[in-house]
């Protein structure tokens, strides 16, 4: 692994907020997924981060629900305390095919419910409509799992060759804009948070997946993840059945209000609440009120 020991030691001033014990999985390719695992009863949550995050993102949550619900949040491989190679597969099918692998073919889940925010829409919903069956509920949070278009700017040009790689992994820009940016509110982001963000993407081989994930974006027919992320939508139906929750923030650059009516469109009888003040980390902006939120949302039924 490549973790910088004194950013992920016990003291690191962001530790307080992330009080959880480390769990791994060695996955194809020798490759070690690490993952929290905080006991709970009922349907496990299963909590799916995006890029540059990783399970930190959703401490706040686990920490409300654990308890009354088993909370399971892995790290993407390349993100977080997962392993971070150099020469991997960094592509929506590989992501999909580890998040399976894990809740599927290790934890053995009969039964999850989903919580996903940014890429992992996508690779959450990959899973979801291969099990239908296993899905009790579903929240999404600022996400998406269909084709769109639409790339901001300040994303687009970090999909430059060359200037992208010494964007995102020689100067970081991603993961520090992201702790400048998706997080509206003044004050909602304290240094600890900004910290336990960055804390995984220490160095150029630590920022690989943060950049791999730039890149897989697929705005074209022509790009690898196209089609996956083609067929994901397609079996969306499969999962209309489903108990879902839309929470959103109305500020993200990013995932915008047009991702939020597709979502409608797709599941017009979901539960949704937009937070018109608050940005793509939502889970920060709106802690207060989106987490008894969630826990209610989970804990009916």
């Amino acid at each position: 692994m490549t973790i910088n020991q004194e950013q992920f030691s016990a003291t690191a001033p962001w530790r307080v907020e992330y009080p959880f014990a480390s769990h791994w999985e060695e996955l194809p390719g020798n490759v070690r997924l690490h993952y929290v695992d905080e006991p709970g009863g009922g349907t496990p949550v299963v909590m799916v981060h995006g890029n540059p995050t990783w399970s930190f993102h959703f401490r706040h949550v686990i920490q409300a629900l654990r308890g009354d619900r088993r909370c399971i949040a892995p790290d993407h491989i390349g993100c977080g305390l997962s392993d971070k190679p150099q020469d991997y597969e960094y592509r929506l099918a590989r992501h999909v095919a580890n998040l399976e692998e894990l809740l599927i073919g290790r934890l053995k889940l009969k039964r999850f419910s989903l919580l996903l925010h940014d890429w992992g829409g996508a690779i959450g919903m990959g899973v979801a409509v291969r099990h239908p069956e296993c899905v009790e509920k579903i929240a999404l949070l600022n996400t998406a799992a269909f084709l769109d278009s639409f790339c901001p700017l300040r994303i687009r040009v970090c999909r430059i060759p060359g200037f992208g790689a010494l964007a995102i992994r020689g100067f970081n820009a991603f993961a520090l804009g992201a702790v400048h940016m998706a997080a509206v509110r003044p004050g909602s982001l304290t240094a600890a948070a900004r910290a336990g963000y960055l804390a995984p993407y220490g160095n150029w081989r630590d920022r690989i997946a943060t950049h791999r994930f730039v890149e897989d974006i697929p705005l074209a027919p022509r790009h690898p993840t196209w089609d996956v992320v083609r067929g994901i939508e397609q079996q969306l139906p499969l999962l209309a059945g489903k108990p879902l929750r839309i929470l959103w923030g109305g500020r993200d650059f990013c995932f915008d209000d047009r991702f939020l009516r597709r979502w409608r469109q797709i599941f017009p009888q979901a539960r949704v609440t937009r937070f018109a003040d608050a940005g793509h980390y939502l889970l920060e902006d709106a802690r207060a009120e989106v987490v008894p939120l969630l826990r209610e949302f989970f804990a009916e039924g």
